[in-house]
């Protein structure tokens, strides 16, 4: 349902919350490592991260990534769904045609609708406390 870099945007910025609620700041490498993704790639994803706020980069010798301890409650998955897809996501129709709306829908219209208006409630509804309390607790995980 996501793309793949939404996917890896949602599973770095649960780890630096994670890393972040401990008082530590991450680097590209452990980033890539725990989350299982490119180091390219997720560089990428990271600066749209940054630059959407929601993350905060640091250069240098102990430079890294984190989220302000205090920010990180507010911050909503659907932030980060914006910040690296856009809304499209609650846009496109369900079976991939360029024109599906309300007036000509495909035959999965009318039900994948109701599928999107509950995933954007879900994102809008779900912080990124929420989600890193439970890997800090052993109660979900990013990597198996």
């Amino acid at each position: 349902m996501f793309s793949k870099a939404c996917e890896y945007g949602i599973r770095a910025a649960l780890f630096i919350a994670q890393e972040s609620l401990n008082g530590q700041r991450v680097s590209l490498k452990a980033i890539t490592a725990e989350i299982d993704s490119p180091d390219a790639f997720t560089a990428k994803i990271l600066q749209l991260l940054a630059r959407n706020e929601i993350i905060v980069s640091t250069k240098g010798p102990n430079g890294g990534f984190e989220i302000d301890k205090k920010k990180i409650d507010n911050i909503m998955l659907s932030e980060i769904v914006d910040a690296v897809d856009g809304d499209s996501i609650y846009k496109g129709c369900g079976l991939g045609l360029k024109e599906c709306n309300a007036d000509k829908p495909c035959p999965l219209h009318n039900r994948f609708v109701l599928v999107r208006n509950d995933l954007k409630k879900m994102l809008e509804g779900t912080s990124l406390f929420e989600l890193a309390t439970g890997l800090e607790t052993g109660l979900t995980f990013l990597k198996r």
